[in-house]
């Protein structure tokens, strides 16, 4: 059953639009989750946002964010070169541009590039190379609840998600947490201005999720955001998500996640979804002049 988490602040019409909202979710056929804010207002459009949505490639995003924190630590530097060992492969197959240009590995990449295909190209092996150097995803699980950031759990590699579709479901995100962690790297970030500006910028340039929460906003919007998608098996589709700062005419950063879970709707429609809930926050807060 989908239902509103509070129903507050009559200035943004939450009760009009989170009805809204619930409606658009029944089309997905599936589980919705929704978080937003938008500093210095009360807007919310939250949907079971403390709900425990796979997040798939979302964990990205928590992993380049853990890495450039080790980097100012002085763990690694940007332009270290890191090997791309065979074992980093994920066999027979997997989303990688890395792994398709070195498909017998064995070559240094910088951990500049590794990051930024890891956050723009959502490449899996880079994934799992920096995944392996931090020292696995406990590290990265730790150092997001280090920061404030509750609501996020990540156990699983690269190799073990796609080789176990069950093990999606251990690897999670509260919206209402995805936000949250959102809204750090908007205005109270850990990161050096430096690498947050390098890390929104790569975010705004992926090229990922063109019909989700960019789809239906008006054009030129900018949008730093990070997708995560699993595969269809048997009709079930069991992630579709993207989570993102969406920046308004007022230059101020709307924040959202938006996750579509065990849907039987086919990806347009779910994409559909995604983007007409974001529209409508967009909107409902463009409306109040914020």
């Amino acid at each position: 059953m989908l239902f509103a988490w509070c129903c507050i602040a009559p200035i943004f019409g939450q009760d009009a639009l989170q009805r809204q909202i619930r409606t658009i979710a029944a089309e997905a056929q599936g589980k919705v989750s929704v978080a937003c804010s938008l500093p210095g207002t009360s807007v919310n459009c939250d949907l079971n946002p403390r709900n425990h949505p796979p997040m798939q490639s979302v964990f990205k995003l928590p992993l380049a964010i853990t890495a450039f924190h080790m980097v100012e630590s002085g763990q690694f530097s940007l332009d270290q070169p890191i090997r791309f060992l065979a074992t980093d492969r994920i066999l027979p197959t997997t989303y990688s541009p890395l792994q398709d240009k070195y498909p017998q590995a064995e070559v240094d990449i910088p951990l500049r590039e590794l990051l930024q295909a890891a956050v723009t190209l959502s490449d899996n092996a880079a994934t799992e190379i920096i995944l392996r150097i931090l020292g696995g995803p406990a590290v990265v699980d730790k150092y997001i609840r280090k920061i404030g950031v509750k609501g996020f759990h990540l156990q699983d590699n690269e190799a073990t998600l796609d080789r176990d579709v069950a093990a999606q479901y251990r690897n999670w995100f509260e919206p209402a947490a995805a936000v949250q962690l959102l809204l750090k790297l908007n205005r109270t970030s850990p990161l050096t201005a430096q690498h947050n500006r390098l890390l929104l910028g790569w975010l705004r340039d992926s090229p990922g999720g063109p019909n989700r929460i960019k789809g239906q906003l008006p054009p030129g919007t900018i949008v730093m955001h990070k997708t995560g998608t699993s595969g269809v098996k048997n009709g079930l589709a069991h992630a579709t998500n993207d989570i993102g700062l969406v920046t308004l005419p007022s230059g101020s950063n709307l924040a959202i996640a938006i996750f579509v879970t065990d849907s039987t709707a086919d990806q347009a429609t779910r994409e559909s979804v995604i983007s007409r809930i974001a529209s409508a926050a967009y909107q409902a807060v463009v409306k109040t002049g914020k």
